[in-house]
C-alpha cells in the first residue's frame, strides 16, 4: 500500500471529524484582554505595545509552562527576543505542552543546544550582500531587508541572527544605497522586501520604500514577506490596502504553518489584501509538533484556499543554530507531499524545497513518480501507484510495441 493511500484509509477527509474541525474558521476572541475596548483592541499599535515580552508576564498569563519553557524563556534575549502579541497569543492552549501555536513561538531550552551541521546563517545570506541589508543570491532578483523586527518572534527564524538584536547582529539597513544598487544593476526584475517584517512599518515609510522602487524601470515587480496577516491582522488596515494597491504588480508572501492560524480574523484581513488586487502566496516550514502530519497538511492548505491564498512554498526546516527539536525529516515531508498530490485540489499542493545549506538556493523535492527513463520512454506513476508509460520519440510515435490492453485511468 502507498504512504498516501495508508493516509486516507478511513475514508475521505470531509467524513474525518479532526480534519472537518481543523477547517472551522474561529476567531482568536479576547482571552485575559476582554476588558480592553473594542477600538484598543483593533487598533495594531495597541496589540504592538501590550506585547508579552517577558517571563513574568508570560507565566501569570500561562502558569502551565513546563520546564524546558521556563529555562527557554529566561535565556530567550540571548538568542532571539521573545514576543507575542495578544492576539496571537490567545490561539495558544495552555493546557496542552504540544499545541502547534505554543511550539512555533514559546522559547524552550532546546535553543540552547546546537547541533554540529547547525549554522548561524544557513541560507548564506551574509555571503551574497553586496550592500547592507540586500542579499542578491539569484541572478534577476533580490531579497531588500528593511528591518530586523517582528510583530512576535518564531523560535525557528532562519535570521534569528539579525531578528530582534538579541545576539548583537546590529543590523543597520541602508535605503539608499540599496535602492541605488538595484537601480545600477538592471538584471534585477524583482524585489522581495523582507526582515524583519516590512509591514511593522507605518503606511508612509513603506509606501517611500514601494514608490522608489517602482520608479526603477528594470523592476517588474515587488513582493512583501510577512508574517503580520496573522501575527497582527488588525494591521491590514483600509487605509493601508489603498496604499498598496497603488504599486502593483505587487504580491505578497505570507507565512502561516497551520490551520489555527487562519482565524476569522485572518480571513477578514486577507480578504482586504485580495479585493487590493494583491496575489497572496503562503510559505510554510514544516516543523515537528506543528504540521508533521498529512491530515493536518491538508486542512491547513485546502483553507489556505478558502482564504484566498495560494499555497506556495513549504520549507524543509533551515539548518539554524538551536531548532533540532522543531525539525521533522524529510521522509516525513516527501509523506505529506504524497498525501496531498492525487489527494486534493493541485491549488492546494504546495512545492516542497530545501533550502540548500550555505547559500545553494532553493531546490525543489519531490516524491519519486518518474521511475525510469531513457531515450525512448519514460516510466511514470500516479498517486494511486498505478505505472504508466510515455515515448520519448521527437514526434509522439511509440518506440516499443503497444500493450494489448491500455487501461485507460479515468479523468476527473
Amino acid at each position: 500500500m502507498s504512504i498516501a493511500a495508508s493516509a486516507d484509509d478511513k475514508g475521505e477527509p470531509g467524513g474525518d471529524a479532526k480534519f472537518n474541525e481543523l477547517k472551522k474558521f474561529q476567531s482568536a476572541g479576547r482571552g485575559f484582554w476582554s476588558h480592553v475596548p473594542e477600538a484598543d483592541w483593533n487598533n495594531w499599535r495597541w496589540q504592538l505595545q501590550h506585547r508579552i515580552t517577558s517571563l513574568e508576564q508570560l507565566q501569570r498569563l500561562m502558569p502551565t509552562l513546563t520546564p524546558e519553557e521556563h529555562a527557554g524563556t529566561v535565556l530567550a534575549n540571548s538568542k532571539l527576543a521573545l514576543a507575542i502579541t495578544p492576539y496571537f497569543f490567545n490561539l495558544i492552549d495552555p493546557a496542552d505542552e504540544n499545541c502547534p501555536i505554543r511550539w512555533q513561538v514559546i522559547p524552550r531550552i532546546e535553543e540552547t543546544s546546537t547541533a554540529a551541521w547547525e549554522m548561524n546563517d544557513p541560507c548564506g545570506e551574509d555571503s551574497h550582500s553586496p550592500v547592507p541589508g540586500l542579499v542578491h543570491r539569484y541572478p534577476d532578483r533580490v531579497l531588500f531587508l528593511v528591518t530586523d523586527r517582528c510583530a512576535s518572534y518564531c523560535r525557528y527564524c532562519t535570521r534569528s541572527r539579525l531578528v530582534s538584536n538579541a545576539s548583537g547582529y546590529d543590523f543597520h539597513p541602508q535605503f539608499e544605497k540599496q535602492i541605488d544598487y538595484i537601480r545600477r544593476n538592471t538584471q534585477v526584475r524583482d524585489v522581495l522586501l523582507s526582515g524583519g517584517d516590512p509591514l511593522l512599518f507605518s503606511d508612509d515609510k513603506l509606501e517611500y520604500l514601494l514608490k522608489e522602487l517602482r520608479a526603477i524601470s528594470h523592476v517588474e515587480f515587488l513582493r512583501i514577506g510577512s508574517r503580520i496577516p496573522i501575527f497582527l491582522p488588525q494591521r491590514i488596515t483600509p487605509e493601508l490596502c489603498a496604499m498598496l494597491k497603488k504599486y502593483h504588480p505587487l504580491f505578497m508572501s505570507i507565512h502561516s504553518n497551520h490551520p489555527r492560524e487562519l482565524t476569522t480574523e485572518v480571513r477578514e484581513a486577507l480578504g482586504r489584501l485580495a479585493e487590493a488586487g494583491i496575489p497572496l502566496g503562503n510559505q510554510s516550514v514544516l516543523l515537528r509538533n506543528v504540521n508533521d502530519d498529512v491530515t493536518v497538511m491538508r486542512a491547513f492548505m485546502q483553507k489556505l484556499l478558502m482564504c484566498r491564498v495560494k499555497p506556495y512554498y513549504l520549507y524543509q526546516c533551515d539548518l539554524i543554530a538551536g531548532s533540532a527539536h522543531l525539525r521533522a525529516g524529510v521522509r516525513k515531508g516527501l509523506e505529506i507531499m504524497e498525501g496531498l498530490r492525487g489527494h486534493t485540489t493541485g491549488y492546494a499542493v504546495p512545492q516542497y524545497v530545501i533550502d540548500a545549506p550555505g547559500g545553494g538556493g532553493k531546490v525543489p523535492v519531490n516524491p519519486e513518480y518518474v521511475l525510469s527513463r531513457n531515450a525512448d520512454r519514460v516510466i511514470i506513476r500516479n498517486f494511486e501507484g498505478k505505472i504508466f508509460e510515455y515515448p520519448e520519440a521527437a514526434d509522439g510515435t511509440p518506440l516499443v510495441p503497444a500493450p494489448k490492453e491500455i487501461e485507460e485511468p479515468e479523468l476527473v
